[in-house]
């Protein structure tokens, strides 16, 4: 009998060492530090520049319009960086209905296929916004609200269209190397952060 409880249990350490329950939370999100930094700053001054507002609002019955401009600049500077760190740790909206049931070599294909389109649209964002950042420096644009030059927030997106180009590229190594288990194993990190996340929120 304690030969037989032996066994269960040292078949279910086995296991649990093969599986262990938090595995996918062990998984580490790959750097993204300029990008997060960026992000994080652009929030941060979001943040200020609205609570500056308020308080400015309800003391002297004003406000300072001429924020809108930054904010409104620092909101599309945060969705750009925020979906560059996105695109590193796969945290974007798909459908991998298909994904899942496809054998290894067209799953590559499928993987080369999605990076392609993802640089070719990218590479567009940059050509385009190369060239708009461009002529708003030679014909000297100026903002509406500040009269800064219209260019310095213009030549953010291909900049950071490059650096989601990279992003993609590292994106796609890293799936091609550890194959589909990673992405079922960072969805299960995913989820598992989410619901701690909601778990907390709620205790």
């Amino acid at each position: 009998m304690s030969q037989v409880s032996q066994d269960s249990a040292d078949s279910s350490s086995g296991g649990a060492d093969r599986q262990p329950p938090d595995a996918p939370s062990a998984i580490e999100h790959p750097k993204t530090r300029p990008e997060s930094w960026l992000a994080a700053l652009a929030l941060g001054l979001i943040g200020l520049i609205s609570l500056a507002n308020v308080v400015v609002r309800y003391a002297t019955n004003a406000s300072f319009a001429f924020t809108e401009e930054f904010s409104v600049f620092l909101l599309v500077l945060l969705t750009l960086a925020g979906a560059s760190v996105a695109i590193r740790r796969q945290a974007h909206i798909r459908i991998a209905l298909l994904e899942d049931y496809l054998p290894l070599p067209v799953w590559r294909v499928v993987v080369v296929l999605q990076t392609l389109a993802c640089l070719l649209v990218l590479g567009m964002i940059v050509w385009f916004g190369s060239r708009f950042a461009l002529e708003e420096h030679q014909w000297e644009s100026l903002s509406p609200g500040l009269g800064l030059p219209n260019w310095w927030y213009v030549v953010w997106l291909p900049l950071l269209a490059v650096a989601m180009m990279w992003r993609q590229l590292q994106q796609c190594s890293d799936r091609l190397k550890h194959g589909p288990e990673q992405d079922s194993l960072e969805q299960d990190a995913s989820t598992s952060s989410t619901a701690n996340e909601e778990r907390n929120h709620e205790s």
